[in-house]
């Protein structure tokens, strides 16, 4: 007797795919290209694809994202998805992906962003 779980996954393999199964799939797909040391902003990624939906783009980032590199996509402000500033940063300096901020004058850390001007993807 095959089990609950056998029975949904049947059925979504039967589905046809969805215009938001597609959408998510594009998004990834952008992401996945952007290059080391570069970054896209949310709205960046929305735009490639003929949308104007960025936060789409962050929900799909949020829920589907762990698969790409996550730390590619940024706020239009150049900071990384709030919460995993400690994690990007470990990426960015890996990549060589150029950065503003950090340390004040007196030596104590700040916030950092992403320096956009460098290291932007051009969006046609």
């Amino acid at each position: 007797m095959p089990s609950p779980s056998d029975a949904v996954r049947d059925a979504e393999a039967d589905r046809e795919p969805s215009a938001a199964d597609s959408f998510v799939e594009r998004v990834l797909a952008v992401v996945d290209g952007i290059p080391e040391g570069h970054v896209m902003t949310y709205g960046d990624v929305a735009a490639t694809l003929g949308s104007r939906a960025a936060r789409m783009v962050g929900q799909i980032m949020a829920y589907y994202g762990s698969t790409v590199p996550w730390w590619r996509v940024v706020r239009a402000s150049g900071h990384p998805a709030a919460g995993h500033e400690q994690e990007a940063l470990q990426h960015f300096r890996a990549e060589g992906t150029p950065l503003v901020g950090g340390r004040r004058p007196d030596g104590t850390r700040a916030p950092y962003r992403v320096d956009l001007r460098r290291a932007r993807v051009a969006t046609s």
